[in-house]
């Protein structure tokens, strides 16, 4: 019974218990980050140094067909991109609007990869859209306005 009463938490004061329990998490937090720290072993590291220096996860030549593909892909769509403001519906809106549309076709190769192929898909659809009567003059217009601001957004902000 007195065991019972020595080890019963309530018997200690709360500065004990609170100085106990960051003890206990200092000495957990400490075990784990030298655990997460230890070098490796040697075997590891004889393996890694006795691998041969020319084998690679990626080959250069798969590299370099990604590369020029990527680049490909990109050159692309600024194409694709620069077609669309240049259509007569486009270079009318832009003019409306007083925007110099060789200042935004100018400043399409500066998109990123992410806001190139967005730009680039929508342009698209827009063309195809409105092609098929999917959509009104107006909308193509709305949709060319958009387009050119978020170009001067993501190069002038």
């Amino acid at each position: 019974m007195q065991l019972t009463r020595i080890l019963s938490l309530r018997s200690f004061s709360p500065m004990t218990r609170r100085f106990a329990a960051v003890t206990l998490v200092g000495f957990l937090a400490s075990s784990v980050v030298l655990c997460a720290q230890e070098p490796a072993p040697e075997k590891t590291r004889a393996a890694v140094q006795a691998a041969d220096p020319d084998t690679h996860l990626v080959s250069p030549a798969q590299l370099d067909s990604q590369i020029q593909e990527s680049t490909a892909t990109r050159q692309k769509q600024i194409e694709d991109l620069r077609q669309f403001l240049s259509t007569p519906e486009a270079e009318k809106a832009m003019k409306d609007a007083k925007i110099d549309s060789v200042q935004v076709k100018t400043a399409i190769p500066t998109l990123s990869n992410a806001e190139l192929k967005d730009l680039s898909s929508r342009a698209d659809r827009a063309q195809r859209d409105f092609a098929a009567g999917g959509l009104t003059t107006f909308a193509l217009t709305l949709i060319i306005l958009l387009v050119v601001l978020v170009i001067l957004l993501a190069v002038y902000a």
